[in-house]
Order: C-alpha cells, then sequence, then structure tokens
C-alpha cells in the first residue's frame, strides 16, 4: 500500500482473521498500524495484492459494496469523531438510527444497556465536551459496537488515558471478544500487550510477523474495574 508516488507504507503482508479472535496490532510510530486498520475498515484499498472481508473480494468490489460491508464492522477511532452538539446516548444511537428499521424506543432502550454496560449511567445525558479522555473513549467503544459487528477495530485506545484507564478499556475489549467480536487492537503499550498475553501482529519496516497468544488466549488485564463488568 502506498499514498500517492510515495514510498510503500505496507508490503507484502498476509494474515487471516479467525473468526471470535483477538489480536494486538503494534509497531513503531509510522509502520503502518493506521493504514493497516484503513484497509480493513475500508476507508482505502491496497495499491495490489488483495483483500478478502467476509468472503468478498473487497479490492475490486464496486463502491456500492462497500457500505453493507461497512456495517459489519465497528471501529473506534483514536480521535474518538464524537459529535460535540450530541449527548453521548445520541452519539451511540446514531449507527442505529441511520441504519433506519428500528423502533426509537428500542435503540434508547439498547443504548442504554450499553452505556450501563461500560460504566457510563451517570453520564448518559453529557456532551462530549464534558467528558473525560477515558469517558470519551468508552462513547466511542459503545457506539462501535452498538450495531453489534462481526469485526471491531480499535486504533490507539489506550494512548490518552492513565494505564488504570487503560486496563478498564482493555477489560471491555477482551468481554465484547468474548461475546464472539473479532477484535483488533492497535497500540504501543508493549507491557498491557505482554500482560494480556493476547496474539501479536508488529508491524516493522512495512512488513508484519505475528506470534500467537501465551496461553493459547486472550487474558483480562490486572485489576479490572469491578463498575466495567457486565
Amino acid at each position: 500500500m502506498r499514498y500517492g508516488m510515495g514510498a510503500e507504507v505496507l508490503q507484502d503482508i498476509s494474515f487471516t482473521l479467525d473468526p471470535g479472535s483477538f489480536h494486538f496490532l503494534t509497531g513503531p510510530s509510522g509502520a503502518g498500524k493506521t493504514s493497516l486498520l484503513k484497509l480493513l475498515y475500508l476507508a482505502h484499498r491496497p495499491s495490489r495484492g488483495l483483500v478478502t472481508m467476509f468472503g468478498d473480494d473487497v479490492t475490486s468490489a464496486p463502491r456500492s459494496a462497500l457500505p453493507r460491508l461497512r456495517r459489519r464492522i465497528g471501529v473506534v477511532f483514536q480521535e474518538y469523531r464524537l459529535l460535540d452538539h450530541m449527548s453521548a446516548i445520541d452519539n451511540v444511537a446514531m449507527p442505529l438510527r441511520i441504519a433506519g428499521g428500528a423502533d426509537e424506543a428500542k435503540i434508547r432502550e439498547h443504548v442504554e444497556e450499553l452505556l450501563i454496560w461500560v460504566g457510563l449511567k451517570d453520564r448518559m445525558h453529557a456532551r462530549p465536551p464534558t467528558l473525560s479522555g477515558g469517558e470519551k473513549q468508552r462513547v466511542a467503544i459503545a457506539r462501535a459496537v452498538i450495531a453489534k459487528p462481526e469485526l471491531l477495530l480499535a486504533d490507539e485506545p489506550t494512548g490518552n488515558v492513565d494505564p488504570d484507564m487503560a486496563r478498564r478499556l482493555m477489560h471491555l475489549f477482551v468481554e465484547l471478544n468474548k461475546l464472539g467480536t473479532t477484535t483488533v487492537v492497535a497500540t504501543h503499550d508493549l507491557e498491557l500487550v505482554e500482560e494480556m498475553g493476547g496474539a501479536v501482529m508488529q508491524l516493522s519496516a512495512g512488513g508484519l510477523t505475528h506470534s500467537p497468544a501465551s496461553e493459547g488466549q486472550i487474558r483480562n488485564p490486572h485489576r479490572p474495574h469491578k463498575g466495567l463488568t457486565p
């Protein structure tokens, strides 16, 4: 993959994400973590090679087919991308309202249950400018999973929070993965990766290496916050 006439950011990489698997995506700054995630959530197409998702070749798929595929993917952006003029409830409800076909009362009930699950029972009606970094990230996570995606992608979700909040957030990702959601978390926090023992995809110099989970499966981080347990 390359941008314009520049050098290739990703080259000759190959991997498979098994349904229900959990992977960390690591690598130094500039290694291509965000670029790889953009390929996975169909924001970009590869300059060469093949990308297959949910059994479909998305490399040559018409643009009209991409929205259907994107609805099967949830994305937690590094910069949150919340709408400041809307409450936490309305930010999270947006994907369901855009998709249509659901009763507003059912949407609200579902959103409230999810916000309670992520530990935001008392912040549902708050707007993003009044939320802490950890609270914004949990709203972003809730929005990403409200439509029950098959694949969840998170770009440096712990990059702007303290170590305790990082563990709370990672606890959420592990619990979501236990529900069957294939999960990829890009992070530079190698200490947390080692602590949790998950499978690791490491980018370096445009290439990718893959290491399996140290004990065969992902572990919850130490000292998960009891208020975030579903």
